[in-house]
């Protein structure tokens, strides 16, 4: 039985919310508060902090009207216009498509937390020697950055198959 292209995108999105819900659950449940632990030594730990912004903590100082339009509000609005982009352009291709659904997913999981929790819950945390380091992050972080990967390397995919024809 093949999927139709909707429930493809409803699938890839619920998927995705749901993947990072239960990882945030799980975190909640068994991960203390403020604490590290060590997955692959120092290099990949997991935490539990409750992040009240967005990326980094960019908006967590804000006053509560603006946290509600930049960090609910605004979202809201973007991903409700990308969803309905996605549906509406039959002529995406199924990296970019997928990549949107990624957007999708993860900015929904993080908006949900937002409005049940009051902030965002992040784990996940990797510092390879001071050469690369990341902040503390989730699956749905991980989603949206997925996404974004994929929507460039379709860009240039394609820009390059223009090129070619």
């Amino acid at each position: 039985m093949k999927l139709s292209r909707n429930s493809f995108i409803v699938l890839l999105i619920v998927l995705n919310i749901a993947l990072d819900q239960i990882s945030k659950v799980l975190t909640r449940l068994y991960v203390t508060p403020g604490s590290e632990t060590p997955i692959i030594r120092d290099f990949f730990t997991l935490h539990n902090v409750e992040n009240s912004g967005a990326f980094l903590g960019m908006g967590s100082d804000l006053n509560p009207t603006l946290r509600i339009i930049f960090l609910l509000i605004l979202p809201i609005l973007v991903l409700g216009y990308v969803t309905v982009h996605i549906i509406k352009n039959k002529e995406l291709d199924k990296l970019s498509l997928i990549g949107f659904c990624c957007i999708v997913g993860g900015g929904i999981a993080n908006v949900y937390d937002r409005i049940v929790y009051g902030s965002v819950t992040d784990f996940f945390h990797i510092d390879l020697g001071g050469v690369f380091k990341t902040g503390i992050f989730n699956l749905a972080d991980m989603s949206v950055m997925l996404g974004l990967g994929l929507l460039l390397f379709a860009g240039f995919k394609n820009k390059k198959e223009i090129k070619k024809a």
